[in-house]
Order: C-alpha cells, then structure tokens, then sequence
C-alpha cells in the first residue's frame, strides 16, 4: 500500500532563482511538481521525505534555463489486488457505487454487493438490506476489498467488492 522509496527527476530552474537559495528553490520546485501526482509504475506520490542528492546543472542553449538531475525519497500509496481498505462512498446507481481511499477511485459494482441488499431509487439512492439495519449511500464508509486494477501512465483505477467476510458498512452518516 505505501512504499519509501528512492526516484531521480530532471528539474528545470530559471535563472531568477540562482542565489543562496538555489537548492531551497529547487527542492521547493521539486514538491510542488511531484506531490499528488500519479505515475503507472510507482503508484501515487504522497510525500517527498528527502533529498539524496542534486547533480550538477547543465544550462540548457537558448533559453538560460538549467536542468538539474535531482534524486529524491518519497512516499509513494500504490493498491494491489487482494489487498482490504476502508473508503468513502461518492456515488451509488442502479450499476453499483464508487468509493475512494485517498487518491484512488474504487468501483464496486453490483454483483459484487452481498445478495440481500438491493438498490433504492430516490432523492438519496442507495443499497439497502432488506430489513433497513445496513444502508450504503454517499458518504458512507465501507471496507471492501480489492479484486482488480487497471495502471494507466498517469492513474489508477480499482475494482473492489464487500460480498466477503467482515467486509462492508463501517459508518452510514445517517446514523450519525
């Protein structure tokens, strides 16, 4: 789920931020390009936690930028199939629902709800047991467990299901 672990990154720095505080500036650049972002591979960058080291610059012809190769520690999150989390529901349909842990976007579709719940249609649409005490609906906390994912070069995206033991409704903010 999450790894610390080490990544090299070529970073552009224009000339204005030549000073004392060029590695402050670079470093600075680095986060703000670098955190949130997803790549296929690693999974999602939660955090930079350090600086392993900073090349030399090689200013680039023309137009006076300089690029630094800069090798850095983070903290990645990256779900694997099989794996159980607990999310947040955000939409539910006739189809199923999605949920999201953090970064990732979770479907769990409706084949993969126990059979006892059924869909309600309404202003509030949700999952419902047939005698009312478990309702899934937005906002919900559920865990579900992770069956399936797809890598794309810049996201995630998981299938999940609750039709398995001590897996479902954590919190219905209805109850609240």
């Amino acid at each position: 789920m999450f790894f610390h672990i080490v990544l090299e990154r070529n970073m552009q720095l224009h000339p204005r931020y030549f000073g004392r505080n060029l590695r402050d500036n670079l470093v600075s650049k680095l986060m703000k390009d670098v955190e949130g972002t997803c790549s296929g591979r690693h999974g999602f960058v939660v955090a930079v936690t350090g600086i392993e080291n900073i090349g030399k610059g090689l200013i680039r012809d023309g137009t006076g930028f300089v690029t630094f190769p800069v090798k850095y520690q983070c903290v990645v999150f990256r779900p694997f199939k099989g794996e159980i989390l607990e999310a947040v529901v955000t939409m539910v349909n006739k189809m199923g629902f999605f949920a999201e842990a953090g970064p990732v976007q979770i479907f769990v579709s409706n084949h993969l709800i126990p059979d006892d719940m059924e869909f309600q249609s309404g202003d509030m649409p949700n999952y419902t047991t047939s005698d009312g005490s478990v309702k899934i609906q937005k906002d919900s906390e559920v865990r579900l467990k992770i069956i399936g994912t797809r890598v794309d070069a810049t996201e995630i995206f998981c299938i999940g299901t609750i039709k398995d033991d001590f897996l479902g409704v954590i919190n219905d903010p209805a109850t609240i």
